[in-house]
């Protein structure tokens, strides 16, 4: 089984997923920007701000996830858009909370400063939004018209996170 996760920075896409690769014994594909920036040697917001004109690394970053989970017969995708790329997926999670939640995540794993941290949250997002529309034709928006299933992170612990997928997994898998 192919699983898509996706979300927006600060929804505990990485948490969830390496937590349910764990559980699952399968492998997770978490190829990131922030990966990218380092084997290129840039810092990673300058390689946002990058991004924002080249849209050429969007598309090396895509293809490459998707590569990575069509090598593996069991695997979990976690990116901004493994909803919408990885069609083969079996099962589309998308997480989400409120932009006030994800700055103060963001702001407890990172440090700085929350106003900092929840105005990157949403330049980010809005960036993020407006590449992915100017490219793919995607809104990251709208994630209800592919994933399979939503769920709010803002109440919930990645242990209960885990265990509603897991719920919906064995329902596809008819157990």
């Amino acid at each position: 089984m192919r699983i898509a996760i996706s979300s927006k920075s600060g929804c505990g896409n990485t948490t969830v997923t390496t937590m349910l690769s764990k559980r699952l014994g399968y492998p997770m594909v978490n190829f990131t920007f922030r990966q990218m920036a380092e084997e290129r040697g840039v810092d990673f917001w300058t390689f946002c701000r990058m991004a924002e004109n080249d849209y050429d690394i969007d598309r090396e970053l895509d293809r490459r996830q998707v590569e990575m989970a069509m090598k593996e017969e069991n695997c979990i995708l976690a990116s901004r858009l493994a909803v919408w790329m990885l069609k083969e997926a079996d099962l589309k999670v998308y997480l989400t909370a409120t932009p006030e939640t994800r700055a103060r995540r963001i702001f407890n794993r990172e440090g700085g400063s929350y106003e900092e941290r929840y105005q990157e949250t949403v330049r980010r997002d809005n960036n993020d939004t407006r590449r992915y529309m100017a490219i793919y034709g995607i809104d990251n928006s709208r994630p209800e018209e592919v994933a399979d299933l939503l769920i709010a992170t803002d109440d919930k612990t990645p242990e209960e996170i885990v265990e509603i997928i897991v719920e919906n997994i064995r329902k596809k898998e008819g157990k």
